[in-house]
């Protein structure tokens, strides 16, 4: 005959494994705190301790999926029929495509000598940070980056009005004779451009356009916004008229030809002109980026006086 032998366990024992099992399942139940990621590296998850997902869009390293430009597809330039805007808020985080916020008009990372853009946290979302300003010797050894559309006719406003900026970080280390912001078009060549630039070592902002005639307009305030903060940068062309807004408030304004027309071929881009040496590259965060084109404003005429 078989016997079982019964263990006696003394009640103090068994009452402390009951809290400790009634707290472990009430832990396994609660949500998950959010835990700092440390965006200088790329998240791995591991068996020691499971990546938390769902929180909000992961910040990391942006893979570079080139070197070089794409090839601008040949053809007539357009400019816009009609209003048109686009917004990037970059919130969708590492593994999505940079697209604007309604979709589409996608941006690629481009980088040469190791340069690489990070999304960082900003508020409740993400913003872009740039490499470092570089202190290399040659210029050409530097690492850049930029982020680069496809040609998009539907951004040349031709005549029509337009508001063009973004978000921007920068501290005086982030400083350069040349730091562009973002841009649509080249100064030279008859290519026309609008432009917007943290230009000199003084961390003035400025936005600028060129026609086809190749004459720059350029709307520059005395103030520096290169303060460690962040700035709302904002460029507006009227008829007549470009002006720089920082933080809502205008700074500075310069007289435009009404006739003016900026159409090309070329690709939105933020960040520099390009990922190739002398590319005017911008060092600090960028976020919020955005170009709207209007309608122009009818002319008003005085209702004549009809005398009897």
């Amino acid at each position: 005959m078989l016997y079982t032998r019964r263990h006696a366990v003394p009640l103090g024992v068994l009452s402390s494994a009951l809290v400790l099992a009634t707290l472990t399942l009430i832990l396994n139940l609660s949500p998950s705190a959010a835990v700092p990621i440390d965006v200088g590296a790329r998240s791995q998850p591991t068996s020691a301790a499971p990546a938390i997902t769902g929180l909000r869009p992961r910040p990391g390293f942006l893979d570079n999926v080139s070197a070089f430009s794409a090839p601008v597809p040949p053809g007539r330039v357009r400019t816009a029929t009609g209003p048109y805007a686009v917004h990037y808020d970059f919130d969708g985080g590492v593994g999505r495509p940079i697209a604007a916020v309604d979709g589409g008009h996608e941006l690629r990372p481009l980088g040469q000598n190791g340069g690489a853009l990070r999304l960082v946290p900003q508020g409740t979302g993400l913003a872009v940070a740039y490499p470092e300003r570089c202190t290399l010797p040659k210029e050409r050894d530097c690492p850049r980056a930029i982020l680069e559309g496809l040609r998009d006719d539907s951004l040349n406003p031709g005549n029509r009005p337009m508001r063009y900026g973004a978000s921007i970080r920068m501290t005086h280390d982030d400083l350069a004779d040349g730091a562009n912001v973002l841009q649509k078009g080249y100064s030279v060549g008859g290519v026309s451009q609008y432009k917007l630039q943290v230009d000199h070592r003084q961390g003035h902002p400025s936005c600028v356009i060129t026609g086809q005639k190749a004459r720059i307009y350029r709307a520059e305030p005395w103030i520096d916004v290169a303060d460690g903060n962040w700035h709302r940068l904002e460029c507006r062309r009227a008829a007549n008229r470009l002006t720089t807004y920082v933080d809502g408030i205008p700074r500075a304004f310069v007289p435009l030809p009404p006739n003016l027309s900026i159409a090309n071929a070329e690709p939105l881009r933020i960040g520099g002109k390009g990922p190739a040496p002398g590319n005017d590259q911008y060092a600090g965060a960028v976020d919020d980026v955005f170009v709207t084109i209007s309608d122009p404003v009818p002319s008003v005429f005085p209702t004549p006086v009809r005398r009897l």
